[in-house]
């Protein structure tokens, strides 16, 4: 069900292992030691486009099988939220777990948007950072799941 979706989600799905291909040679770079600031920034800005092509991904369900994005101040938690949530006309597109995960990726974005780069703590960045690639797996796993049952 829903072709046009699954296809437009798959152009976001592939921009995103990209994203991961691209930032491969800072993300296989990490060691004990903290990153310096090339490093934190670099990688503050794949933490910011993961989330912005999960988000993506995000839009395109609640706007071509929901019919309408989330709109105001909170409506980039109002959208996370709503992929827990059955509609009408679809399932849950993730789990709450999922959600809890993602919520944190959320927090950076809105954090990295709003702050100078100078300003970044790799001890907030850290565990997002370590924990994208699994995040990214199990979400993908939850994806195929709701394209399967839809």
């Amino acid at each position: 069900m829903w072709p046009n979706v699954q296809k437009q989600v798959a152009i976001d799905r592939a921009n995103i292992n990209q994203l991961f291909t691209s930032y491969a040679f800072v993300l296989d770079g990490l060691s004990e030691e903290d990153p310096g600031f090339i490093e934190t920034s670099a990688l503050s800005t794949m933490l910011h486009s993961f989330y912005n092509g999960i988000e993506n991904i995000f839009k395109r369900v609640a706007l071509e099988i929901d019919g309408n994005i989330p709109s105001g101040a909170a409506s980039h938690s109002a959208l996370l939220s709503s992929m827990t949530q059955p509609t009408d006309n679809r399932p849950p597109l993730i789990s709450i777990t999922m959600q809890n995960q993602l919520s944190a990726y959320l927090s950076f974005r809105h954090a990295f948007r709003h702050m100078y780069t100078f300003h970044l703590k790799w001890s907030k960045m850290h565990s997002l950072v370590v924990e994208s690639e699994e995040t990214w797996q199990k979400l993908q796993i939850e994806l195929d799941l709701f394209f399967i049952q839809s």
